[in-house]
């Protein structure tokens, strides 16, 4: 008995650390260029979200710390988002 629970117990932690596995890995991502967030292009004075399309021409402004065109967007999107049902699980901004 005392060794069938233990390869019970070692099926068990295997499929959930097989289950944590699968939930970090997509978690991160892949890391591919494809899964960039923002970019910033210093040249053009462009800064682009590309989770929610938004490019602005003001990346000098952006880098003093004014952020809140960006987190005026953000919102905006998301709690559009909301509406439609798409309601993805983000965190909402207060």
């Amino acid at each position: 008995m005392r060794v069938l629970r233990s390869r019970l117990y070692e099926v068990k932690m295997e499929k959930q650390n097989a289950e944590l596995a699968k939930e970090r890995k997509q978690q991160v991502g892949s890391g591919d260029r494809s899964e960039k967030i923002r970019t910033y292009n210093f040249p053009q004075n462009r800064l682009t979200d590309h989770r929610i399309g938004l490019t602005l021409h003001q990346l000098d402004l952006i880098m003093e710390g004014r952020l809140q065109p960006i987190v005026d967007a953000l919102i905006a999107h998301y709690q559009a988002e909301k509406l439609k049902g798409g309601d993805d699980g983000a965190v909402q901004a207060a």
